[in-house]
This record gives structure tokens, C-alpha cells and sequence, in this order.
């Protein structure tokens, strides 16, 4: 009996001991795996090796055009209040994205005259089913935090932090649950 009870906590100890073993190995891995970020030389480097690229190129081709022109036009007559997240007065001009979009939610908008995708992200159950209730012709005042643009959309993205219609407030963004 001694003998069966001696066994049983030695395989116990062995057992412990490698589990132990490797979820420290586990964590030691983890740590190795956190790059350090990039040095502002180091990043202009990595920018150049990309505009090398046929994407870079086929980017900085797109940023000379006047397609691609008018797009970062757009985009700076509102960088200011998107850096700043501050209020924008738009006009809901379609509630479809241009055809072959993948951006998941979101309306055209005008602001200032100049046409805009309001982005939201990709669509979950109830999170947009306020701003379902859009038409066009709609007035609503927005903010963001980020604004972008691609060479496959002819208008600038703005990503949909805020809207409020008739002074009411029909979506805000959840903060983030990482911190950031």
C-alpha cells in the first residue's frame, strides 16, 4: 500500500514539475516575441524599401493622379477637425458604399461640399441599428478619430466615432477594452 501511495505522489510531483517547466517556457517565448519599435530612421527606411515595391509604386502612381489628388485634397480640408475629433456638420448623401467596398457598415456623406465614406466597421448585431434609421438628405454632425484613403475608393474615409441627428445622439463608439 505504501509502495502504491509513494508512486502516486511521485508521478504527481513529476507531472507538476513538467507542466511547471512549460509555461515557463511558454512565457520566456512571449517576452522574446515583443519587437522594439521602430527609430524614426529605421522607419524611414522601411518606407523607402516599400515605395520600392510594385504596391508602392502603384501607390505613389495613384497619388499623382488627379483622382488621387482630389482625394487627399478632401481629406486635408478636414484633417484639422479630425486630429482635433471635434464637430462636423455632414449631409447623408447615400446609405450604400461604392460597389465592391469592404469596409462593412457605413454611409456617403458630404461635408463642405466634398463627398466622404463614413466608415463604422464591420457590422455586429445591434451596434448600428440607430444609424439604420438614416435617410438621405439626412443633416447630422460627426466625429473621428482617423481618417484614411486607398487607391481602390475615389472619396477619403473617415471613421464614424459620433453621430448625433437633431441635436439627439444616435451612435457613439464604445472606448476601446485593450487601453488604447
Amino acid at each position: 500500500m505504501k509502495k502504491v501511495i509513494y508512486a502516486l505522489i511521485l508521478s504527481l510531483v513529476v507531472v507538476s514539475g513538467l507542466v511547471l517547466a512549460n509555461r515557463e517556457i511558454k512565457n520566456e517565448a512571449s517576452k522574446e516575441a515583443t519587437p522594439k519599435p521602430l527609430s524614426a530612421a529605421e522607419m524611414k527606411a522601411e518606407m523607402k524599401k516599400w515605395e520600392a515595391t510594385p504596391e508602392g509604386i502603384k501607390f505613389k502612381k495613384w497619388e499623382a493622379s488627379p483622382e488621387g489628388q482630389k482625394v487627399l485634397a478632401a481629406s486635408a480640408k478636414i484633417r484639422n477637425h479630425v486630429s482635433d475629433s471635434a464637430n462636423m456638420d455632414a449631409v447623408v448623401t447615400s446609405l450604400s458604399l461604392p460597389p465592391g467596398s469592404r469596409l462593412g457598415f457605413g454611409v456617403m456623406v458630404s461635408i463642405n461640399g466634398e463627398g466622404y465614406i463614413l466608415s463604422f466597421g464591420p457590422e455586429k448585431s445591434n451596434e448600428f441599428q440607430q444609424l439604420h434609421s438614416l435617410k438621405v438628405n439626412d443633416r447630422i454632425i460627426i466625429r473621428s478619430h482617423f481618417l484614411s484613403y486607398a487607391p481602390k475608393y475615389s472619396y477619403p474615409i473617415v471613421s464614424g466615432d459620433y453621430v448625433e441627428r437633431d441635436s439627439k445622439i444616435i451612435y457613439k463608439r464604445a472606448p476601446r477594452k485593450d487601453g488604447c
